[in-house]
Order: C-alpha cells, then sequence, then structure tokens
C-alpha cells in the first residue's frame, strides 16, 4: 500500500500563538506527530500543509516533507479539514503521483500512540471502510445532562433516564480530534470527508486532549508524562 501522512499545521492559531510549533515537553509539538508517523512505518511520504515559513523549516528539521505551501483560500479560520486533504491529492496528483490511503494527523496530538495508528489501520482495511478515525466514551452519560436556564433553575434534558442507572444507559462517544485514516481513491469521488462510510477506533481519554488554551496545553503535558510511565 503506497500512504500519505497528512500534517495540516497553518501558521495563523490565535488562541495559542503559533500553538503547532510551541514547545510540549521540551520539542516543538508538531515533531511527536512527525515522529509517530515515521516510526509507524506506514507511510511512503509525510508532508506537512503549512502556509509558515517558519513551521516548514520546523518540518523539515524533524524529516517531515514540504512538497508545496498551502493556499490561501485553505489557510483561513473557515476551512476545513476535507479542503485541505482535497487541495493536498489534487496537488499531487498534478505532480503525477496518486496514494492508496491517506492518514491526516493533527500538529497537536502528542498523546497518540504507535498501536493506535497501526490498529486503526488494520480496522479501515479489514473492515473496508471509507475512513477510520478514534473516538473517546463520554465519561459521564449523556442522556443524564442538564439544561441551565435563564434563572439558574437546571432541568433534565430527558427525564425519561433520571432514575436509570449510569450502567444502563447508552454509551456515545466523540471525535477525539487526533488523527483521521481516509481511502483517497474513495475521498476524491465523494469530495468530503462527511460523506465517507466511518468506522470508528475507541481509545482511552487519557490519549485524547483538545488543546485550545493554556489549561488545555498543561493537562495534555500531564497526560503525557502519565502514558510515558506506564
Amino acid at each position: 500500500m503506497n500512504n500519505l501522512c497528512i500534517i495540516p499545521a497553518r501558521g495563523g492559531s490565535k488562541r495559542i500563538p503559533r500553538k503547532n510549533i510551541k514547545l510540549f515537553k521540551g520539542k516543538p509539538i508538531i515533531s511527536y506527530s512527525i515522529d509517530l508517523a515515521l516510526k509507524s512505518n506506514l507511510f511512503g511520504e509525510i508532508m506537512v500543509s503549512t502556509d509558515d515559513l517558519e513551521i516548514a523549516d520546523t518540518a523539515i528539521k524533524f524529516n517531515a516533507t514540504i512538497p508545496f505551501y498551502r493556499s490561501n483560500s485553505t489557510s483561513n479560520d473557515l476551512c476545513g479539514l476535507s479542503d485541505v486533504i482535497m487541495e493536498v491529492l489534487n496537488e499531487y496528483r498534478k505532480r503525477g503521483k496518486t496514494f492508496d490511503n491517506v492518514c491526516c494527523i493533527l500538529a497537536t496530538a502528542p498523546l497518540i500512540q504507535i498501536e493506535d495508528l497501526l490498529n486503526s489501520y488494520n480496522l479501515l482495511l479489514s473492515n473496508k471502510f471509507e475512513s477510520v478515525y478514534p473516538i473517546v466514551e463520554y465519561s459521564y452519560p449523556i442522556l443524564r445532562s442538564l439544561i441551565l436556564m435563564d434563572d439558574n433553575l437546571i432541568k433534565m434534558k430527558w427525564p425519561a433516564y433520571s432514575q436509570s442507572r449510569s450502567q444502563d444507559l447508552e454509551r456515545f462517544y466523540h471525535d477525539s480530534g487526533s488523527f483521521y485514516w481516509i481511502n483517497a481513491k474513495k475521498f476524491l469521488e465523494k469530495g468530503s470527508f462527511d460523506e465517507l462510510s466511518c468506522g470508528g477506533y475507541p481509545i482511552d481519554e487519557i490519549k485524547s486532549q483538545d488543546i485550545d488554551n493554556e489549561t488545555d496545553w498543561n493537562l495534555a503535558e500531564i497526560k503525557y508524562d502519565f502514558l510515558k510511565n506506564l
């Protein structure tokens, strides 16, 4: 299989300035995603999609490639992941290169382990999914969630479950926001990640952390140390 790893890393992060190359445990956070891809031995090419010279220099230093820069249209706050992946695949096609599968690893995913990448890839192939990505179970049953009214009165969103035991309720999951496997041919045919048949690969919440502010960053470093010491 000829697989491509795409690591999206635009330069315009606002909530944490220069987030994609900010030092995480002493190294630029993007280096963890590059290192994960390299050590997995799953990819014919590992590229960083960026519009930023400093991010590009950092990516090259850690042995990723920058075959081309991201366009202005995919460098703004409103651009989605599908747009970035489509641009990358189309640019490679112009250069006569195609791929069987793509794994889009986010630049801020230092908690993902190699076995997660390998196992989810095997799931993609064995189940013939068009996409697979890691999911995390909500830590508290959302069927027992509360609504806060304007006068601080609280009500249950679903009162029918007020007396239900937690262990008897249906489980719900959310996207871990760390990486995405995609069948390249199917993606190009359908034009959007949302149109693909997706398989879920459950991971523990210790391996997932949104990093949108300094508190998130600190929590991610704590989780990283915990995983490293297991």
